[in-house]
């Protein structure tokens, strides 16, 4: 029973760091004079994947050979995964369940700029980061060029985001910042120190919930490979699907999405690149399938984006169908890292 406490306890952690965090970054956003699209793609997206970021890191340079290089690449291409199919979902059903109080019903109407890019580079360098998985040692050389191109990638992508001009309309429903109630302006010290405050919040709730679900696990002899691909990296992904909800309860679209698939930018280049120069970066048939599932999930969404000019909660929820084929695999040993 206290395993059950700690988790209860845990998610209220988070969801109050969340809550936290998203009001920060938002007056971080206005302080520094940045549009949404960079607040949410950048700015949360990286605040919020930093957690689950070290976890892959650790388990490559301490795990200790060749098992803690195979943690390490399945927690890298864990996290585009639950990105692009569950955080999804989660966001899909937040949408139908505060459609009352949005004006826009079910839709999701963000920056077609910020997401077509965030989405389109998602797709193409991942995709590099998969096939780069799939070439034979003997051109080792050729995996730390395209390596070296990822990262720089990610950096230019950063810099285009943040330098994009700011929507002066874009606060007008911006909340009092919750370190400075009666402030009007806060200064930017207050606000940086409400963010990493946030965010120390986030992290101490992750880390108790994965410990209380791995001790909930153990007692009831969930297997290890479970807890390993399904358990953990759902709720290393809380922090993202916790601020989606709230930014999507406010209609803030564009928060809300590129808060995720920001992440999936960073997740997708800068991390991989890591992995690529710090492991052989051979990739399973297993590893494979799962990137082919994530590839998929986000290219039906950019496909209705594109289309359409805006996301419907209906194509967002069809990311926990593709999740549901990603779990059966595991299930049905077909997916193994």
């Amino acid at each position: 029973m206290g395993s059950i406490a700690i988790l209860i306890i845990s998610l209220g952690v988070i969801l109050v760091g969340a809550e936290v965090f998203v009001n920060g970054i938002e007056w971080l956003g206005k302080k520094l004079n940045l549009s949404e699209g960079a607040v949410g793609s950048v700015l949360a997206a990286v605040g919020t994947a930093l957690p689950e970021t070290i976890i892959p890191l650790i388990a490559i340079i301490f795990g200790g050979g060749q098992a803690g290089q195979e943690i390490g690449i399945g927690a890298i291409l864990g996290a585009p995964l639950m990105l692009a199919t569950l955080a999804m979902f989660v966001t899909g059903i937040s949408v139908i369940i505060f459609k009352r109080r949005r004006y826009h019903g079910t839709r999701m109407v963000a920056d077609y700029t910020i997401m077509t890019r965030d989405l389109g580079f998602f797709l193409i360098v991942y995709t590099a980061a998969i096939l780069t998985g799939i070439l034979p040692p003997q051109i080792r050389h050729w995996q730390l060029i395209i390596a070296g191109f990822m990262i720089f990638a990610y950096f230019w992508y950063v810099y285009i985001t943040v330098t994009e001009e700011r929507n002066v309309d874009e606060d007008h429903s911006l909340p009092p910042c919750y370190f400075a109630r009666s402030k009007p302006s806060p200064s930017l010290k207050i606000i940086l120190i409400q963010v990493l405050f946030a965010l120390a919040l986030i992290i101490v709730g992750a880390n108790l919930f994965v410990s209380a679900v791995t001790e909930v696990a153990t007692l009831y002899r969930v297997p290890a490979f479970v807890l390993a691909l399904i358990i953990t990296p759902v709720a290393t992904e809380l922090p993202e699907k916790f601020n989606s909800i709230i930014w999507v309860s406010r209609e803030k679209d564009t928060l809300a999405l590129g808060n995720i698939t920001g992440a999936m930018v960073f997740q997708s280049s800068l991390i991989p690149a890591l992995g690529i120069f710090l492991t052989d970066w051979q990739l399973g048939t297993g590893a494979l399938i799962s990137a082919i599932i994530a590839l998929l999930s986000a290219g039906l969404i950019y496909f209705e984006l594109v289309r359409k000019k805006h996301i419907s909660s209906g194509i967002l929820m069809t990311g926990g169908i593709f999740y549901m084929v990603f779990i059966l695999g595991v299930m049905q040993g077909i997916i193994t890292w």
